[in-house]
């Protein structure tokens, strides 16, 4: 069974945690790019970043691994997931322990772009995504 995928953009969904079965299904779905952004270690029994690329790699799937916290979150952090957003063969899946930080990095990298912070809040929204705090974390990378 695949992941459950909420769509933010055209080619651009993020997802919570992902184990083998979810990279499996993502493969035989088109995924063509993963962005991985949990630190490894962050809950028992997660998938490694290095396993996680390997069994996307098997399926044909580019693979980014791009950890973040909330207190580790920088504007490298956030340029590099903008250039792999521009690059990055598409459709592209995002993904954290629930969806929340993939979404944040996203809005981030749309502000960057001239994108409203209140219209990318709502459209997280619309996914039971809570990124509200958008407004002063930008002002903070700045």
């Amino acid at each position: 069974m695949a992941p459950q995928l909420f769509r933010l953009g055209p080619e651009l969904s993020v997802a919570g945690r992902l184990d083998q079965a979810d990279i499996d299904a993502l493969g035989g779905a088109d995924v063509r790019t993963i962005i991985n952004n949990r630190p490894d270690g962050e809950d028992t029994g997660q998938l490694p970043a290095a396993e996680a690329r390997r069994i996307a790699e098997a399926h044909g799937i580019i693979y980014h691994h791009i950890p973040i916290t909330a207190v580790s979150l920088s504007r490298a952090d956030v340029a590099a997931f903008a250039a792999v957003l521009r690059d990055a063969p598409r459709p592209i899946v995002a993904h954290c322990r629930s969806g929340t930080r993939s979404a944040l990095l996203w809005a981030l990298a749309r502000m960057r772009e001239g994108a409203d912070p209140l219209s990318l809040i709502a459209e997280a929204a619309k996914h039971g995504i809570d990124i509200a705090g958008l407004p002063a974390i930008a002002a903070r990378l700045r």
